[in-house]
């Protein structure tokens, strides 16, 4: 797991006037909460740290104001919906050897049964419980040969040591639809059309 460190600086201004501010010299408002602390408001560097939150659950290693070192992970991200800049980002304050919960992106490889089926994914994310510093990136999932009405469970799913599953077994991650469901239909009504002029 990559851990990226940012250097941060406490803020006392708040409210949008001040939050405008901050993004015009290419920073991001932020807060640091966690471990019954109270919240942290801070200014983090804008590219520095949109270059960081790339990677999913990315480990970042604080240095506030050049006093403390605190270790965070990423909670809530708001970007502006047209531009896509970060507007804001909330961290979760983390310590070495504590277990969280954090969603890890599903990726599917292999090719499904011959037929034209669908891959629907029915969670993006797998939601799993893991050491703060040593979240996994992604979990891949071999969908090779499965036919329509296959599904993948979250017990199905191989994870790394260490990562256990926050979400029931029986949970489904990934499923396969039989393709072209809507032309079969209109066969079999051409079928019956058929069947009445005679």
């Amino acid at each position: 797991m990559s851990e990226v460190k940012l250097s941060a600086e406490t803020r006392t201004e708040f409210g949008k006037g001040a939050a405008r501010r901050i993004r015009r010299d290419h920073k991001v408002p932020g807060v640091l909460y966690g471990h019954g602390s109270d919240p942290l408001h801070l200014t983090l560097p804008g590219h520095d740290l949109l270059l960081a939150l790339r990677t999913p659950n990315v480990l970042i290693s604080l240095d506030i104001d050049g006093k403390s070192n605190e270790l965070a992970i990423p909670k809530s991200v708001q970007r502006d919906p047209i531009k896509g800049f970060l507007e804001h980002v909330d961290l979760q304050l983390v310590k070495r050897g504590e277990k969280v919960t954090v969603e890890i992106p599903v990726h599917a490889e292999g090719e499904l049964a011959a037929g034209g089926n669908l891959l629907e994914h029915v969670l993006n994310a797998l939601p799993v419980e893991a050491e703060a510093t040593h979240i996994p990136q992604s979990v891949t999932v071999s969908v090779e040969g499965l036919e329509a009405g296959a599904s993948v469970l979250a017990k199905d799913i191989t994870l790394p040591s260490g990562v256990s599953l926050a979400v029931e077994e029986d949970t489904v991650v990934l499923q396969v639809l039989a393709a072209q469901a809507e032309e079969a239909s209109e066969g079999a009504e051409g079928e019956a059309e058929a069947g009445a002029e005679a």
